[in-house]
């Protein structure tokens, strides 16, 4: 008996969640067109037409042949075609951080941007929840209103047309509800859009499930750990991820190491990073240069802090060039603290950059000072020497396996001159860091909708 489709809601509020739902598009293009050449043309679905060319676009940057590895039970499932939609919570929103990603990823703009906007937590998780619930309950419907239904993210979503639907929609099984809600990361759209699916019973896929970096005064650290207790599938990047998991008391069968997919973009988008021509035009010279980048409240919202730090760079200027696309937020407290921006021999203070100019710098440099996650594991593959301006991290495979080190403001001194002392290749590359995640993270969801259907 046939297989019916499966129908993907994916959900992207920040920027880092772009360059991970990103191979998940990739993947479902690729699932459907093997489906296609085994069982002949079929239906095309209407969000394909309602997105034109969106098989061209989404051809694989890294081309044919790409199969699944580490997951050898899925030969032998039934396969059915999977239809999907993109929301953009809109939490985060700047032209120049969010925009280029979808272009430079090659994944289609939003069907849907619900323009939350910033707030406080408590503000911005309500507005995530009240806006979500309509999208969701009508998201594979085909009543939803045009004013929800955004096809390339332009219109708006007004709190009274969201009020308005949400009363309207019969909560039972034939609405257009999805089989799944896919949601990354850790960001307040993750565990928001979860709360909303937990509430209507929906079931929710959690890609990077089971970090936790136990420092419950970090905002996404609540986020994650709300996520997984409320999820139905957990997909993990790594073994101790999964380790963290079974100790909270979540059930094997619930569980499933797919690997990291932000290794994934990582590996599709290299040939284009290596093109880039951003060192030249900057006069740097591989493996010659730090690579800056700050942004957490705890680093650069503390005036005392801050200006240690900017002083520490602009000691290291001297000797080695140092690269710092500067965050919105970082300038905006650099400015409030009187701390000088000029632009000096040896100091480059740049606007944000895109994707493959960041990854340019990060195989590129010397060593990496940041406090982002998403830099611990793109330096961990590329084995550039990496210190990270935190406490803590959720990654500690980035510790363990990789080439990152935590440092702190009272010691940043020491552990700069240590890291130059060190080779400038280090560490080691995690299992399932291979470029062939999101094929795992499809074989895992498709996996589990059999079961159910059975």
């Amino acid at each position: 008996m046939p297989i019916p489709n499966i129908k993907l809601l994916l959900i992207a509020g920040a920027r880092p969640n772009f360059m991970k739902i990103a191979p998940i598009v990739h993947a479902i293009v690729r699932h459907n067109s093997r489906q296609c050449v085994v069982s002949g043309p079929s239906p095309v679905s209407p969000l394909r037409l309602d997105r034109g060319e969106a098989d061209a676009t989404l051809a694989h940057p890294m081309g044919e042949g790409l199969g699944v590895r580490g997951s050898g039970e899925v030969s032998s499932l039934p396969q059915s075609e999977i239809s999907f939609r993109l929301i953009h919570t809109g939490q985060h929103y700047d032209e120049k951080m969010s925009d280029v990603f979808f272009k430079e990823l090659g994944i289609p703009a939003p069907d849907i941007n619900l323009e939350v906007g910033s707030g406080s937590h408590a503000v911005q998780t309500a507005n995530l929840m009240t806006r979500f619930e309509p999208v969701l309950l009508n998201a594979f419907s085909e009543e939803t209103p045009r004013c929800l239904d955004r096809g390339v993210g332009q219109g708006e979503v007004s709190d009274s047309s969201s009020r308005a639907v949400a009363s309207s929609v019969v909560r039972s099984p034939s609405s257009g509800l999805p089989d799944w809600v896919v949601v990354v990361g850790d960001v307040n759209s993750t565990m928001a859009c979860t709360l909303v699916c937990a509430k209507l019973g929906v079931k929710v896929a959690h890609v990077e499930a089971g970090l936790r970096s136990y420092d419950r005064t970090m905002p996404e650290e609540i986020n994650r750990i709300v996520t997984d207790s409320l999820a139905d599938l957990l997909l993990t990047p790594s073994s101790d991820a999964d380790e963290n998991l079974k100790r909270e008391g979540i059930p094997d069968s619930k569980i499933k190491l797919v690997g990291n997919v932000m290794i994934d973009s990582l590996v599709a988008n290299l040939a284009k990073a290596r093109a880039s021509q951003l060192l030249n035009q900057l006069g740097l010279e591989k493996k010659r240069f730090v690579y800056v980048t700050l942004h957490r409240p705890s680093n650069v919202d503390q005036l005392a802090g801050l200006t240690t730090i900017m002083g520490e760079l602009k000691r290291i200027a001297h000797d080695w060039p140092v690269v710092f696309p500067m965050h919105p937020r970082t300038r905006k407290m650099c400015g409030r603290g009187d701390i000088a921006l000029d632009d000096r021999p040896g100091f480059r203070i740049l606007e944000p950059i895109g994707y493959h100019e960041s990854l340019c710098l990060t195989e590129a440099a010397r060593f990496i000072l940041t406090d982002s996650g998403g830099l611990q594991e793109e330096s961990t593959f590329f084995q550039t020497p990496c210190l990270t301006l935190r406490r803590n991290t959720e990654r500690p495979i980035t510790i363990t396996h990789g080439s990152n080190q935590l440092t702190r403001l009272d010691c940043l001194a020491r552990d700069i001159v240590e890291v130059l002392s060190r080779k400038a290749e280090t560490g080691r590359i995690p299992p399932l860091w291979d470029g062939h995640t999101a094929e795992r993270i499809i074989a895992a969801l498709t996996a589990h909708r059999v079961t159910d259907d059975r």
